[in-house]
């Protein structure tokens, strides 16, 4: 429970928010979303932060994996947090079920550690 898969394109991105992760006394683990597919196979992460991209479809690929994930522990769990430039919850956006949460750009401290700690508590 105390890994959290980081998921992006961009490098920078996946280091920022890493360390927000970590603020959160959290272990993270960053992929791109090419490699994070493998990773989900031998990995159940705590939670996992999607970076959507310029228009949040970065990460689409991995959508079914997590999904069929979340079937097998019969239960929303790991809770998905997507880093969207939209503002909006996950419906309003017409994204897919998985995601429980939707974080906007640009991504601080002060918007995301709250969002990972409530997401983990529960």
């Amino acid at each position: 429970m105390s890994q959290v898969l980081v998921v992006g394109k961009s490098p920078i991105n996946r280091v920022v928010v890493s360390k927000i992760v970590e603020r959160s006394g959290l272990k993270p683990v960053s992929d791109s979303p090419d490699m994070a597919a493998k990773t989900l196979r031998s990995l159940i992460p705590g939670a996992i932060i999607l970076d959507g991209g310029a228009d949040n479809t970065d990460c689409d690929g991995l959508l079914s994996g997590i999904d069929a994930l979340r079937r097998a522990s019969g239960k929303s769990h790991p809770p998905v947090i997507l880093l969207s430039n939209k503002t909006g919850t996950p419906e309003s956006l017409g994204l897919s079920s998985v995601v429980d949460v939707v974080v906007a750009k640009p991504i601080t401290t002060e918007r995301l550690q709250p969002v990972i700690d409530r997401l983990i508590k529960r």
